[in-house]
């Protein structure tokens, strides 16, 4: 059986990740598993919290002395992956604001198991929704699934934004292989790594699916960090970018 590494990028996140923890162990409990937190410089509790449960959680934590960014603090989370896991374990991203129930970590990791290398618990699949996301900003992510599907598709990708991933060990190192820290490039554009990410690694052959996702946007405590002009300007560079390089075949 392969192994899990769940990957949560932290920024700020004690009111809602010692809850997280919790619920990350019951939703794993008899499946070998790790978690790697990458605190981005935290200035709250979120650093006493995650070595205070190192002690009786199998937690790796990663520490940034001052905030980089989600950009870097997702990368550094895949090399850690790419360099501590064998091919077919399975490393799940996920927010660390408790937005993303870890009740769909086994069936992200089943779709890897049937031979998918990227699987996206994905807000534009029948019987997903999202809960408490504003209006505008479910106009927005809906606006840019229409583009990214237009100027990037990519086969079996919906939903090119939500972090809530599986990816096999196996094609994360192949993506840090050809690419390096190129991997996050777009550093300075904030969310736009994830679809960056995506991207990349469908490159280098990684096959994609999804399965339907209930993201629970009324459970988050901390304040959006997403910067709207910025991001719309990142998908376009994104797009630009991805134009014309075909996806390797699987």
């Amino acid at each position: 059986m392969s192994d899990l590494v769940v990957v949560l990028p932290v920024f700020n996140e004690a009111s809602r990740l010692e809850a997280l923890l919790e619920r990350i162990q019951r939703a794993l409990n008899g499946r070998p598993y790790r978690i790697l937190a990458v605190d981005d410089g935290s200035r709250d509790a979120s650093a006493a919290i995650l070595s205070r449960r190192s002690a009786d959680l199998p937690l790796v934590v990663l520490t940034h002395a001052v905030n980089c960014g989600l950009a870097q603090t997702l990368y550094d989370g895949l090399r850690w992956v790419a360099d501590h896991c064998r091919e077919p374990d399975v490393a799940i991203t996920m927010d660390a604001d408790d937005t993303h129930d870890p009740s769909y970590i086994l069936p992200l990791a089943a779709q890897i198991d049937q031979g998918y290398d990227v699987v996206i618990a994905s807000r534009f699949q029948p019987q997903s929704r999202v809960i408490g996301v504003p209006l505008q900003r479910r106009l927005f992510s809906y606006g840019v699934f229409v583009l990214l599907r237009v100027l990037m598709p990519i086969p079996g990708v919906r939903d090119y934004a939500c972090g809530y991933r599986a990816l096999r060990a196996g094609v994360v190192r192949q993506g840090i292989e050809q690419f390096g820290d190129r991997l996050c490039e777009l550093r300075s554009w904030g969310f736009i790594c994830t679809a960056e990410v995506l991207w990349k690694l469908s490159t280098v052959g990684a096959r994609c699916t999804e399965i339907p996702f209930v993201l629970r946007y009324d459970l988050k405590e901390s304040t959006s960090r997403m910067r709207t002009l910025r991001t719309i300007g990142g998908y376009g560079l994104l797009a630009w970018k991805a134009r014309g390089r075909p996806q390797r075949s699987a």
